[in-house]
């Protein structure tokens, strides 16, 4: 049976890239925002900053809020049909509206 080749962020070539004018510092707003229980958040990867990020898979899918842990947030998803919780840093998230 052959072996799985690579890691998380393997095929991920243009899904993670920023374009030329996104490229630099992130802003410190985006670093440290908060959000409280039951807000609704859109997972949008800071390729930047691997600490605390998610599947690719979940890549911009949405979800709640359900309580924080450290710095991160858990994010409480429906994946086909199945409820599943993700920590992941306030960078790689965003409010929606």
């Amino acid at each position: 049976m052959p072996k799985r080749l690579g890691s998380i962020r393997r095929r991920t070539r243009h899904k993670f890239s920023k374009t030329v004018r996104q490229k630099g510092k992130i802003s410190f707003t985006r670093f440290f925002q908060e959000f409280k229980e039951g807000d609704s958040v859109c997972f949008k990867l800071e390729p930047s900053i691997q600490k605390a990020m998610y599947h690719p898979r979940f890549h911009g899918k949405s979800g709640k809020i359900t309580g924080k842990r450290g710095n991160c947030y858990l994010i409480k998803i429906n994946d086909f049909g199945k409820d599943k919780m993700l920590i992941v840093h306030p960078v790689h998230l965003q409010r929606m509206k």
